[in-house]
C-alpha cells in the first residue's frame, strides 16, 4: 500500500538511510495559473526486503513539505528516475525552489535506444514489462482532499515500474554506448528548468505574425514580452491576460494616442480593458533590442530546398544509428542553423558530433 506522507517528519523517516536512486513524479494543474500548481508529489524507494518498492505519496499542500522536498530533490548523489519530466521540473522549481538532479529520462532513453520517440508512460511501461496499467484518473482534480481510493492507486501506479524500466533501458543502451547520450540530454533538460526564461521572440511562434509588417512586428513582439512577464507575475494564463488575437490585431495598427487602445479594448469581448495604461506602455515604448527582431515572414518563406537538404542528411543518418525522427535533430534547431549560422545548444555535444561531418558539407555549399 502506498504510504500517504502529510508532514516533513514523515518524509524524512524514509531518508535516514540514503537511497541511490529513487523514482520521481508529479501530479499538477495548469489551467488557471501561469506557473504549474504542484499537487502531489510520488516517490518510490526500493526496498531491499520486498519485491515492490515502497511508494510515497507526499501531500505538497501541508506545512513544511515543499522545504522538507529540496533537500532530496538537489541531492546529486540520489538519481532521479522520471519520464519525461519537463513541466515536473517547472513545477518543483516553483514549489520547492530547486529543480531534481541528476535525472534517469526514461522516455529519453527509450528513444536513444531505439524503441520509439515520445512513447508514454503507460505504453513504455508495458512494451518494457508487460503491465498494462488503468487509464482511469488522467483528468482527475488533483487538489482535491481526501484524494479518492482509485487517484492514490493511479498515482502509485506512476512510480511503482520505474526501477525496472531503468534496469531494462540501461541494459539497452549500455552495448550501444548511449548512456552518456542519455546524461548528456538529462543535464540540458535540467540546465533549461533552472534557466528557464521568456521566449526572445515570441512572435516567431505565431503563424498570423508573417503578415505583419516589420514596425508591426516590433510592437507585437513589445506586447508579448509584456503580456509573458505580466503572466508571470500575476500567475495567470498568457490568453487570460491577451489574446494573440488582439495583440495581433493591437500591433497592426498603432493607435493614434492611449483613447484610441482603449476604444479598441472596449470593442473587444475578451478584452483587458483595466489594463489599458500597461497595454498603453508596453506598446509605445521601444525595447533596447528590437532592432534585432527577426522577420517572421522572412522566417516563413526560409529557402525550402536548404532546410530539405539538410532534414534528409538528418534522416539518413538517424536511421544509420537507429534512431526514430525527431530524436537526432527536429526541424525547428535545423531551422536555427540555417537562420544564425552557429550550432544552437540543443544541437550541441553527441548530436553535433554525429551531424556535422554530414551537414557541414551542406552549410558551407549554402553560405
Amino acid at each position: 500500500m502506498p504510504v500517504w506522507i502529510t508532514t516533513p517528519a514523515a518524509l524524512q523517516a524514509h531518508f535516514e538511510v540514503k537511497p541511490e536512486r529513487i523514482g520521481l513524479d508529479t501530479e499538477f494543474i495548469r489551467e488557471r495559473t501561469y506557473w504549474p500548481q504542484l499537487a502531489l508529489v510520488q516517490i518510490a524507494i526500493e526496498s531491499a526486503d520486498a519485491d515492490e518498492p515502497t511508494i510515497l505519496l507526499v501531500d505538497p499542500l501541508r506545512p513544511g513539505i515543499a522545504e522538507a522536498l529540496a533537500p532530496i530533490l538537489a541531492d546529486e548523489s540520489i538519481l532521479k528516475i522520471v519520464h519525461s519530466p519537463s513541466e515536473d521540473l517547472v513545477a518543483f522549481k516553483h514549489a520547492c525552489g530547486v529543480v531534481p538532479k541528476p535525472l534517469f529520462d526514461t522516455q529519453q532513453a527509450a528513444a536513444l535506444a531505439g524503441i520509439g520517440s515520445g512513447l508514454g508512460y503507460q505504453k513504455l511501461v508495458e512494451q518494457l514489462t508487460g503491465v498494462a496499467l488503468a487509464k482511469g484518473e488522467t483528468r482527475s482534480d488533483w487538489m482535491r482532499r481526501p484524494l479518492s481510493p482509485s487517484q492514490l492507486e493511479y498515482a502509485a501506479d506512476d512510480v511503482r515500474h520505474l526501477f525496472a524500466m531503468q534496469d531494462a533501458l540501461d541494459g539497452l543502451l549500455a552495448p550501444l554506448g548511449r548512456r552518456a547520450w542519455l546524461d548528456e540530454d538529462a543535464a540540458r533538460t535540467v540546465y533549461n528548468a533552472e534557466n528557464e526564461a521568456p521566449e526572445r521572440w515570441p512572435h516567431l511562434s505565431m503563424r498570423s505574425a508573417q503578415f505583419l509588417d516589420v514596425p508591426a512586428q516590433r510592437r507585437l513582439v513589445r506586447l508579448l514580452r509584456w503580456r509573458d512577464a505580466y503572466a508571470r507575475d500575476s500567475d495567470r494564463p498568457r490568453s487570460w491576460i491577451l489574446d494573440n488575437e488582439l495583440a495581433v490585431s493591437i500591433a497592426r495598427q498603432m493607435p493614434a494616442d492611449r483613447d484610441a487602445l482603449q476604444r479598441q479594448l472596449d470593442a473587444h469581448p475578451k478584452a483587458p480593458r483595466k489594463l489599458g495604461d500597461a497595454i498603453w506602455t508596453a506598446l509605445s515604448t521601444e525595447l533596447a533590442d528590437e532592432d534585432q527582431t527577426p522577420d517572421a515572414g522572412v522566417a516563413e518563406t526560409r529557402d525550402k530546398q536548404r532546410l530539405r537538404q539538410l532534414q534528409e542528411a538528418v534522416a539518413t543518418r538517424s536511421a544509420a544509428l537507429g534512431l526514430p525522427d525527431g530524436v537526432l535533430a527536429s526541424r525547428r534547431w535545423l531551422e536555427a542553423l540555417l537562420d544564425h549560422g552557429d550550432w544552437p545548444d540543443a544541437l550541441s555535444g553527441w548530436r553535433r558530433a554525429a551531424l556535422e561531418p554530414d551537414l557541414a558539407p551542406l552549410l558551407a555549399q549554402q553560405s
